[in-house]
C-alpha cells in the first residue's frame, strides 16, 4: 500500500452537518480519489462512505458530478486521437445524432430482477449507433451485463480482453464495444473489500453509470435509476458534467428502466442555443406512447442464471420470439427511448438497409419524442439481422484479442 493520507479533518466536518461545515463537492471527490491510488486506509474509506451515505451527500448532483469526473481521471489511460481515427470511419450521422459514441446503463439495485434490458437494448441500438457500453458483473442480481455477454452462445464474449490498447481493434470490426469496469477502472479494486462488508449501497453504486471511461467522447447516454428521487439528481449531475444529450428514466415501480408495466418518469437534457444552455425537462412515458402493450413486471422477470438469460438474448437477436412477447416489447421500449435520446429519430427520411421501407413515424409523444419511430427502428434491427450481425462481429473479435 502506498503512503496513506489522513483525512480526519474532512471526516470530522462531514458529520453531522457537511453544509454547516462548508464541505465542498471537490473536497469529497479529492478524498475519493485517494481510494483509486490506494492512499486511503480501509478504516477511513469506510468512514467516508458511511458519512456520505447517512448525510445523503452521496446523492447530491454536485458531489456525483465531481466524484464521477475524479473516477474518470483515474481510469485506465486511453489514446483518444487513435480511437477517434478508428471510430470516425464508422460514424453514421442521422437526424440530430452526430454519429458519436453512446451508452445505456442502469444503477441496478431495484430488486425487480428483470431481464437484462439495457444490455440487450445496447446491442440492438449498435445497428444504428456507435456503442460504448460500460458495465460489470452482477452486484445485486443473478445476471449482470458482463455475466450475460460472457455466457452467450455459440461464442461468449471475452470482455476482459477489451483494454485501452485493443479498443481500436474492436471498433474496426463492429459498432459495439463493452467497457468492462474492472479493466477500465482498476483503482476500484482498492475499495472492493470495504464495499462487500458494508451493509448498504455506497456512492460507488451510483457513480458507475456516470463514469464511462470514454468520458467526453460519449455523445449521448440513457441512464436508469432505481429511485424516483434520484432522477433529477442524475440529470443535473450530467448537466454539471457538461453533457448536453441524455435521458434519465425511472419506472414508477422504482425500476431502473423504461417500465413495460406502467408510467415511467423521464428527465431529458435539452440543448438550447448550440450548447450555450442545457435545461432538464421532466415528463412521463407509458407503454402506449410506444404503440405497445403494458405487461406486468412478473412476465419480464425470469430471475434466471446468466446462461439462461443469454439464451433469451440469443432468441431475441435471431428473431425467434413472437412480435408481442413481453420481454421483447420491454426491450423495444427501452431501445426506442435510447434511439430518441441519441437524436436519431429526428431524421425525416430513413434508409437503414434491407427491409426498411422508409416510412418514418413522425408522430410525437410526451417530451416531444418520436417514441413510435424508435420502436419501428428497433424492430428493424432484429428483423433485418443487423443486431445479430453486430453482436456476432463483437463476440468474434474479442476472441481474437490477446488474452
Amino acid at each position: 500500500m502506498a503512503d496513506t493520507v489522513d483525512i480526519r479533518p474532512l471526516l470530522q466536518r462531514l458529520w453531522p452537518d457537511p453544509a454547516k461545515a462548508n464541505v465542498t463537492a471537490k473536497e469529497i471527490a479529492d478524498a475519493l480519489s485517494l481510494i483509486f491510488v490506494n492512499q486511503l486506509s480501509p478504516v477511513q474509506t469506510t468512514s467516508l462512505l458511511t458519512a456520505l451515505h447517512f448525510t445523503g451527500w452521496d446523492r447530491r448532483a454536485d458531489v456525483l458530478a465531481e466524484a464521477s469526473a475524479a473516477m474518470r481521471r483515474h481510469a485506465a489511460a486511453i489514446d483518444f486521437p487513435s480511437l477517434e481515427a478508428v471510430i470516425g470511419k464508422r460514424k453514421r450521422p442521422e437526424g440530430k445524432y452526430a454519429g458519436g459514441l453512446c451508452d445505456i446503463v442502469g444503477t441496478g439495485g431495484d430488486a425487480h430482477n428483470t431481464f437484462n434490458i439495457s444490455t440487450t437494448s445496447s446491442i440492438l441500438a449498435s445497428s444504428l449507433l456507435l456503442l460504448a457500453k460500460h458495465g460489470n458483473r452482477a452486484s445485486t442480481s443473478k445476471s449482470g451485463s458482463a455475466d450475460l455477454l460472457m455466457n452467450m452462445a455459440p461464442t461468449p464474449a471475452q470482455l476482459g480482453r477489451i483494454t485501452p490498447a485493443t479498443l481500436g481493434a474492436v471498433y474496426a470490426r463492429t459498432n459495439y464495444a463493452f467497457l468492462f469496469a474492472p479493466v477500465f477502472h482498476p483503482g476500484m479494486k482498492h475499495v472492493a473489500a470495504v464495499r462487500k462488508e458494508l451493509g448498504w449501497r455506497t456512492i460507488f453504486n451510483l457513480l458507475g453509470p456516470l463514469s464511462n471511461p470514454l468520458g467526453d467522447a460519449v455523445e449521448a447516454r440513457m441512464l436508469g435509476v432505481a429511485r424516483t428521487d434520484l432522477g433529477p439528481v442524475f440529470a443535473e449531475a450530467l448537466r454539471l458534467a457538461g453533457a448536453n444529450k441524455g435521458l434519465v428514466v425511472c419506472g414508477r415501480e422504482q425500476l431502473d428502466e423504461v417500465s413495460c408495466a406502467g408510467p415511467t418518469d423521464c428527465w431529458q437534457l435539452v440543448e438550447h442555443a448550440a450548447g450555450r444552455r442545457v435545461d432538464v425537462e421532466h415528463f412521463a412515458l407509458e407503454p402506449a406512447d410506444f404503440g405497445l402493450s403494458a405487461h406486468p413486471l412478473s412476465t419480464v422477470s425470469p430471475g434466471r442464471e446468466p446462461h439462461e438469460n443469454a439464451e433469451i438474448l440469443r432468441r431475441i437477436l435471431q428473431n425467434e420470439v413472437p412480435a408481442d412477447d413481453p420481454i421483447l416489447e420491454f426491450v423495444l421500449m427501452n431501445t426506442a427511448a435510447f434511439l430518441v435520446a441519441a437524436g436519431l429519430c429526428e431524421a425525416d427520411v430513413s434508409s437503414m438497409g434491407s427491409g426498411d421501407e422508409g416510412h418514418v413515424v413522425t408522430e410525437r409523444g410526451p417530451g416531444g419524442g418520436r417514441w413510435k419511430e424508435g420502436v419501428r427502428r428497433a424492430r428493424w434491427t432484429i428483423e433485418s439481422g443487423e443486431a445479430w450481425k453486430q453482436w456476432n462481429a463483437f463476440a468474434e473479435v474479442t476472441n481474437t484479442l490477446p488474452a
